[in-house]
């Protein structure tokens, strides 16, 4: 079968070769000529192009001439690329022999003589073949035809934020509120069996996993189940790979599972242990009964506790009747998923229309006709709104008529509208992004920039927009793809991520027939390795097959990834034109092989959580490099030449060891955009000024030992003012330093950053004050004429600026979320209007100031507050706290103390008296969905009795309490807190009694109860503890209890 979008292949391929076929490579002696002539033919060939994807379902024949000039067009851009390697390798050497002139780098005498004649040959060899494929098209009556590029989205205002829902896990649901309903009501209604088991069944597209989902992440889930497991299987797994996964999710390294069942199967049990739980498995394809019979009667024997449920999604047919008859067995009827409504499908479509604007006359008009295509399957409705909303409204009508109206009836409706969807995205390109995408398997959570330097790598990202860097262009085309629904967009505490939907990724993989993906050592499954192009695989085999499949890819792979198998230098060798080359999460080699150094195509190495950790000097020779990721990796050296990498982009890697010593000359990387840390150096090389020339950073950058420059002039050469894209900045002295004659201020002055910055921390500062560019960087801007550039600074951190001995007030911060200050000996005093104005402040914090003794802020400058800590400042005098908590509203977490103990009553908790009680209690009580969730209280050692007044803040679901060393029995006012869920006890070294049984009883919604320091209580509760001072009837039915 044909590549379905074979035409996009060859635009792309294309584009890639005219790109490069440029007069620079042109200069090359005798080889001028030839690439003028080369780009005219591609430029010849482009325009007939549309003409041939319009014929080619037609015509046999245009199908051919297309597979041919595929061919072509490829090896054209290995032709070209190996000369602009050539080109690249000059100006590194020349530049490394101080040779200043461009002009000089591709004289005859600079170049191999053999290799010129060698090129030369090739370049005329493919003229030969363009020649042939000119007349080729000419023969089957191809003409130009004019094409109008659909147009790209226009790029988003500056700060501008999608108005797209988003969230952790949950995607928006409609239409579905009684399903869920339902369900939930069967999940927490009491259960004599050890695990249930309900099954969802539906066709694909009808929204399973996201009902999954909602009903996964409701809060009466979270306080019926002390554990909770989704696991997507997507795809046929032995029992023994299905139960890896499941502890896979337990486990917090998440790394690969390895051992026998028997091991796998304890070791779930023992992080089980008695806690009920709940298990999603998520698109279940395997129809073997004997299969689920083995693993749900394992699931009953893994820990005694009644209640716990798993959930199965899963299609009709052989699967769901399998999965139907080992629960029939068990008694468990499983639960179909009807169709949506009209009404709710339209909802859909709407939204993605029009979002919550009145609905247009011309979408009124095509109703009907679209709800009829829809089928009550959300993902056709998103689908087809969203391919509406990239279309002007003119062309609705149009749509409907010529291509929705025409899908064939019954057949796999949903994969039709999901391919009409794809046709009309706006570019080859970015068809080819979405088709090379089949690459990951089915719900990979992919990282966007790691898409996008995928894309980049492979030449997708060199046309249609001007002015713009590759990685621009790539945010587009994640920005259309999400926009036609074929991508879903996640956020969580671990950043953005994209997915696809199980059938979108059947669609992509049947739109890539060049993308091969192997598992378990299939490799017998693969023909025609010489027109894969992307392969992703866990082994080569061994043996003949192995040689065989090697062979096979040695001219046609682009991009391979690899985990498992043996990785060997040969192999790499045999892989000549490769482009990427991911092995992130590799297992076997530690050494990456110096052949590597031969790849001279590779734009792309990925070793993210390898294995590797040596890296050869080779590496450098990659001068086509972009992207070098070393996240989490074992690598503890970069090599020596790394300045040499002069197309370098992306420089994935991090690591806290203050004394590892940067490569020399990282200046000379222009190109760079991610680097994550600088450690300064004393030598030539290392020091500061490297940054200076690396104006395209982006992103955040950590700059070490600082306590290296001279003065404000030798910090200047960072010019880090003019790093517009730099958003995030840490910077840091080294904490121990000899003698007290500190440079700091002059140094900080002079790394004055862009006023685009929005997170700064400071460490081991040595200034008495701050520079007055720190305070003005919300009004500071590189433009005069346009002085009222917004604030964009949201995050400040200061962290053991001990010298410094005030903290000029924040005026005019208005986008500032968060201040965090620690260890700074220095403060004594912060002043009450130091926040005036920062009205978007969310979380303050002050800890470990230890000669801090006054901070009476006024907290009505800040009534977004969400979070506030006092930690820990033992000189700060209860009556110098911030006050004014009835204006804090929104208040959820509090953590305070302990403070000055000025008096002589050392039996109560006086250090609290003058502390704004009454504020926070009566914020806390205006509205329960904007109340205190939660508080951390820290006393003293010999304060024997709690703060009264915190017995009214009945909306906390967790209470911390910290060194109350003299209290000897909790009082029965914790039977107020409701609400509470988990307590939190240390540092009672006298506490012997729990409040009365009546009040511990009326903790309805305590499951966990930690108490640490409490030998005297600790004696109590055990369940062998009798008599009159037993606590055991007081806890024994908390889930979670530990007291030692």
């Amino acid at each position: 079968m044909a590549d379905p979008v074979i035409s996009a292949t060859v635009q792309v391929a294309l584009e890639t070769a005219v790109s490069l076929a440029s007069d620079r490579i042109g200069m090359l002696v005798g080889f001028k000529k030839d690439v003028a002539s080369m780009r005219r033919s591609l430029r010849l060939i482009k325009g007939v192009l549309a003409d041939a994807e319009a014929k080619q379902n037609q015509d046999e024949a245009v199908q051919e001439w297309l597979n041919s000039l595929e061919e072509v067009a490829y090896e054209a851009d290995n032709v070209l690329d190996e000369l602009h390697y050539e080109a690249l390798r000059h100006q590194v050497e020349s530049r490394n022999r101080h040779k200043l002139k461009v002009c000089c780098f591709f004289s005859f005498s600079n170049i191999n003589l053999a290799f010129r004649w060698r090129m030369a040959s090739k370049v005329r060899d493919i003229n030969l073949e363009l020649n042939k494929i000119n007349e080729e098209a000419n023969r089957l009556g191809l003409v130009s035809r004019a094409v109008v590029t659909a147009a790209l989205p226009a790029a988003p205002p500056a700060g501008d934020t999608r108005n797209r829902q988003t969230d952790s896990v949950v995607a928006p649901m409609v239409g579905r509120a009684n399903d869920e309903s339902k369900i939930v009501k069967m999940l927490l209604s009491p259960s004599e069996k050890v695990v249930s088991v309900l099954p969802i069944i539906g066709m694909g597209g009808l929204g399973k996993t996201t009902l999954a989902k909602s009903i996964y992440n409701k809060k009466q889930i979270d306080g019926q189940f002390e554990k909770k497991l989704w696991v997507c299987v997507s795809k046929k797994v032995p029992v023994v790979e299905l139960f890896k996964l499941i502890l896979g999710q337990l486990k917090e390294d998440k790394k690969d599972e390895v051992g026998d069942r028997q091991n796998i199967v304890q070791e779930i049990g023992k992080k089980l242990g008695k806690l009920r739980y709940l298990l999603v498995l998520d698109d279940v394809w395997d129809d073997d009964q004997a299969l689920w019979e083995d693993f749900f009667n394992t699931l009953k024997g893994l820990n005694p506790t009644k209640g716990s449920w798993c959930l199965v999604t899963t299609r009709p047919g052989p699967v769901a009747q399998c999965v139907s008859r080992v629960l029939r067995m068990m008694e468990i009827e499983s639960y179909p998923l009807g169709k949506l409504s009209d009404d709710h499908c339209w909802s859909i479509v709407k939204e993605k229309v029009v979002g919550g604007e009145e609905e247009l006359d011309e979408l009124k008009a095509i109703k009907e006709r679209v709800i009829e295509r829809c089928d009550g399957l959300p993902l056709a409705a998103s689908v087809i709104g969203s391919l509406l909303s990239l279309k002007r409204k003119e062309e609705w009508h149009s749509i409907l008529e010529n291509r929705l109206l025409s899908l064939s009836a019954g057949g796999d409706h949903v994969m039709q509208i999901l391919k009409l969807s794809f046709d009309n995205l706006p570019s080859p390109a970015v068809k080819k992004c979405f088709a090379y995408c089949s690459i990951f398997p089915d719900d990979a959570e992919m990282k966007g920039d790691v898409l996008i330097e995928l894309w980049m790598a492979e030449g997708f990202l060199h046309a249609g927009l001007e002015n713009k860097t590759m990685e621009e262009i790539g945010e587009y085309y994640l920005e259309i793809l999400l926009q036609s629904s074929l991508f879903e967009e996640t956020r969580d505490y671990r950043g953005t991520h994209y997915k696809m939907h199980d059938l979108v990724h059947d669609l992509a993989e049947s739109m890539s027939k060049s993308t091969k993906v192997i598992i378990d050592r299939d490799t017998h499954t693969v023909d025609n390795g010489n027109q894969i192009r992307y392969l992703a695989t866990d082994s080569f085999g061994g043996g003949e097959d192995r040689e065989k499949l090697l062979e096979s890819l040695s001219t046609s792979l682009h991009t391979l990834f690899i985990r498992k198998d043996h990785f060997s230098g040969d192999m790499l060798m045999k892989l000549k034109n490769l482009y990427v080359l991911n092995l992130s999460y590799y297992t076997t080699t530690r050494k990456l092989p110096v052949s590597i150094g031969k790849l001279i195509h590779l734009r792309y190495v990925n070793l993210e959580r390898s294995a590797i950790s040596i890296l050869p000097d080779s590496l450098c020779k990659l001068y086509n490099l972009q992207t070098l990721t070393l996240s989490e990796s074992r690598v503890k050296d970069l090599p020596k030449g790394m300045r040499d990498l002069i197309s370098l982009r992306h420089l994935h890697y991090y690591t806290k060891d203050e004394e590892f010593q940067m490569p020399l000359e990282m200046g000379r990387l222009t190109c760079l955009q991610t680097l994550e840390f600088f450690n300064m150096g004393r030598e030539k090389g290392r020091r500061i000024g490297e940054l200076g020339s690396l104006k395209n950073l982006k992103g955040k950058l950590v700059i070490r030992n600082l306590e290296l420059i001279k003065g404000k002039e030798g910090a200047e050469e960072a010019k880090l003012s003019e790093k517009a894209n730099l958003l995030s900045l840490n910077l840091e002295w080294a904490r121990d330093r000899e003698g007290d004659n500190y440079n700091d201020k002059d140094v900080l002055d002079g790394l004055q950053p862009h006023p685009n910055l929005k997170e700064l921390v400071i460490w081991n500062f040595m200034g008495d004050q701050f520079p007055r560019w720190l305070m003005d960087l919300p009004t500071t801007t590189t433009h005069p004429k346009s002085a009222t550039t917004p604030p964009k600074l949201a995050r400040l951190e200061f962290n053991h600026c001990n010298r410094c001995r005030e903290l000029l007030p924040l005026q005019n911060f208005a986008s500032l979320k968060q201040l965090e200050i620690y260890a700074c000996d220095g403060l004594t005093n912060l002043p009450g209007d130091m926040l005036h104005s920062c009205a978007s402040l969310q979380k303050l914090e002050v800890s470990w100031c230890d000669n801090l003794i006054t901070f009476p802020l006024d907290l009505q400058q800040t009534p977004s507050l969400l979070e506030l800590v006092l930690y820990c400042c033992p000189k700060l005098k209860t009556s110098m706290t911030p006050k004014g908590f009835g204006f804090l509203t929104s208040l959820r977490e509090l953590k305070i103390g302990p403070f000055s103990d000025d008096g002589d009553d050392h039996e109560n908790s006086s250090i609290y008296n003058e502390f704004d009680w009454s504020g926070l209690i009566s914020s806390s009580s205006s509205s329960s969905s904007c109340a205190l969730r939660r508080l951390e209280l820290i006393g003293l050692p010999h304060v024997a009795s709690l703060p009264h007044q915190i017995q009214y803040l009945t909306t906390l679901t967790s209470l911390s309490l910290l060194d109350f060393g003299g209290l000897k029995a909790l009082p029965d006012w914790f039977g107020n807190f409701a609400a509470l869920e988990y307590l939190y006890l240390w540092g009672f070294k006298e506490l012997r009694h729990l409040p009365s049984e009546d009040a511990m009883r009326s903790l309805t919604k305590l499951k966990r109860l930690e108490v640490y320091g409490s030998p005297l209580l600790k004696e109590r509760c055990t369940p062998e503890s009798s008599g009159p001072d037993s606590q055991w009837s007081k806890v024994s039915h908390i889930q979670h209890l530990d007291i030692s």
